[in-house]
């Protein structure tokens, strides 16, 4: 599928999905008719896959290993001529030992760009910076929120940014309302999107004109639905730094609505209980918590959440709450919900359909 296409990749530990369906959907909007295979489905288009009717594929380049037998990253197969590094952190703990492993499979993914292709990187990323300083073939340019980056921003807040190439204005961007784009955090996957499309040859401003119709992906900060003037979201949101970017984009989004974060710790990194430790301060921003962990069955915890998120109860007691039944959780979140809260729900499972439940227990007090 891939051979002979000008592949375009995005990697990274956050925002792949994202990224990729703008970058595809910014094709698309230009007439490009890409082909694309996305860990999502774009709600600009109606499936996460298609092979397209042009030489462009948009892939989103994941760092887990390709199979039992070939345990390199599945991206270093996909030979981009554009490729995307959005952010490098650790992940992945059941399969990689540490950052420096990972690093080295990005390093990997680097050096398959040709030389007449493109590596475009976030420049305020020092593990990304660890690996370009490995060598590259292709040229490199460098995004990010300040001026010495290549490609740069002017946020907007909630509503969108103004991209700078090489420190002039070249495209505004603002987000449809209701399209669910929201944060610094998109601001800069979109700012990247923008910066590999020039590569091809779409200009900045015809590249803003198309996110201002993208319309995101099911399942980041996606509203489920709306009981008694309480409003349900889901995120597929499972590292700590995903939570907090998560947590901030819905903050700028309702300013000083409450905001009720449920959460299910998930992911294998999450269950080994390596990132426990960074929990309460990715979920800060949020009014209040609410934690599931099972406790038994393969998707129990290893660890105690009580003790992980006691640090959120130091200055107000009950701010977080663990719990080990799906039923009681449901119960709590609606009895603490008000008319003009915000309830977001995160976990990258399909957390026992809480958010449907939730909103039925609200209908219900509510009568």
């Amino acid at each position: 599928v891939l051979f002979d296409r000008h592949v375009l990749a995005v990697a990274g530990t956050h925002g792949k999905t994202t990224t990729s369906a703008m970058l595809a959907w910014i094709l698309e909007f230009n007439g490009y008719q890409p082909g694309y295979l996305i860990g999502g489905v774009p709600l600009n288009f109606t499936v996460s896959a298609r092979l397209g009717e042009s030489k462009y594929f948009v892939i989103e380049a994941d760092e887990y290993d390709t199979a039992f037998f070939d345990k390199r990253s599945k991206f270093v197969h996909y030979r981009p001529r554009t490729a995307l590094l959005n952010n490098l952190e650790f992940d992945h703990a059941d399969i990689f030992a540490d950052l420096a492993a990972i690093e080295t499979q990005f390093h990997h993914l680097v050096r398959t760009v040709p030389g007449n292709g493109l590596v475009v990187v976030n420049g305020e990323e020092p593990a990304l910076e660890r690996v370009i300083t490995r060598g590259a073939w292709a040229p490199v340019e460098k995004f990010g929120q300040d001026k010495h980056n290549a490609w740069s921003l002017i946020s907007k807040e909630a509503d969108g940014f103004i991209a700078l190439q090489d420190g002039k204005e070249v495209a505004t961007v603002t987000w449809a309302p209701g399209s669910g784009v929201m944060g610094r955090h998109n601001q800069l996957n979109a700012l990247a999107a923008i910066a590999s499309v020039n590569h091809i040859g779409i200009a900045p401003a015809d590249a803003a004109r198309a996110l201002a119709e993208f319309k995101n992906v099911k399942r980041r900060l996606e509203t489920i639905g709306v009981a008694n003037e309480v409003t349900v979201y889901d995120d597929f949101a499972h590292h700590p730094t995903a939570i907090i970017t998560t947590v901030d984009g819905l903050r700028r989004r309702v300013g000083q609505s409450r905001i009720l974060a449920v959460l299910e710790p998930r992911s294998n990194t999450m269950k080994l209980g390596v990132m426990k430790a960074q929990l309460p301060n990715s979920l800060g921003a949020a009014d209040k918590i609410f934690a599931y962990g099972a406790s038994a069955g393969k998707d129990s915890l290893g660890w105690d959440l009580n003790e992980v998120l006691a640090p959120l109860n130091a200055k107000e007691k009950d701010r977080a709450l663990a719990f080990d039944d799906l039923s009681a959780l449901v119960d709590a979140v609606a009895k603490e919900a008000k008319p003009g809260d915000h309830i977001l729900v995160m976990s990258n499972g399909g957390f026992g359909g809480v958010h449907q439940k939730i909103l039925t227990a609200i209908q219900e007090k509510a009568k």
